[in-house]
């Protein structure tokens, strides 16, 4: 019978469901894999841009990802993506959303992995910083064919304007997270000033460094509460 030493039956239950779980045999049922994998976003030059990682194993050896892993038994999701995040790409301090769930069939040639996704929203120097740190890192700009919240897959260029081979179903992750984005510009809670960035027709620098000079990013960062939108995203993602 399978090791439960992990979850032993609390003494304060019924005998009877004590009985039951002590019983319980888990391996009675297969049991996917679970990871998580962590989006990292940031807008600039006019556009989205993601950090992905070169990955150095098989599968999809020196096919580029997003930074992830797999959750141990004893940590919860959110745990788990924190340790990932900072053993992968030494990034700390990362205020992240869980964004959602994938579950297809086939995602990993390995075996059934679910994974759940979060989202971080960043500025341009910590990126560039952590890609410097890293050479396995590489900021990616995201070329979204589709309008408004139409969703799907997407491209990932590189720094020459190149496609990037991306691993697994990480291009509908992306696709996902551009789409939940942009869903939220219509409800989420944001500053007076971030509103009128965005009701601005022009990405052009200026109005996106109003936004972040009414202070509004550092704020939210520095505290890290939940932050319905980087003011610097929220113009790329209004651009089409």
């Amino acid at each position: 019978m399978a090791d439960r030493s992990h979850t032993e039956p609390d003494a304060t239950l019924p005998l009877e469901e004590q009985a039951f779980l002590e019983r319980y045999d888990p391996a009675g049922f297969g049991h996917p894999s679970v990871a998580v994998d962590v989006v990292l976003l940031s807008a600039f030059d006019r556009a989205l841009h993601a950090l992905l990682l070169e990955r150095d194993r098989l599968p999809e050896r020196g096919k580029w990802a997003l930074p992830g892993g797999f959750v141990s038994l004893l940590e919860s999701l959110g745990d788990a993506a924190v340790r990932i995040l900072e053993a992968k790409t030494g990034l700390e301090d990362v205020y992240l959303e869980q964004l959602y769930t994938f579950g297809g069939l086939d995602r990993d040639p390995r075996t059934r992995v679910i994974s759940v996704a979060y989202l971080a929203l960043m500025n341009r120097e910590r990126f560039e910083a952590a890609a410097l740190d890293n050479p396995s890192l590489a900021i990616a700009r995201l070329d979204v064919p589709w309008q408004g919240e139409t969703g799907g897959p997407l491209s990932v260029l590189d720094t020459r304007g190149r496609e990037m081979q991306v691993a697994f179903d990480h291009l509908d992750i992306l696709g996902m997270t551009v789409k939940r984005l942009r869903g939220k510009l219509g409800y989420v809670p944001i500053s007076r000033s971030t509103k009128q960035c965005l009701a601005r027709p022009s990405t052009k620098t200026r109005f996106v460094a109003r936004c972040l000079r009414a202070g509004w990013w550092r704020r939210r960062v520095s505290t890290k509460r939940p932050h319905p939108i980087d003011p610097r995203s929220t113009t790329a993602l209004r651009r089409q």
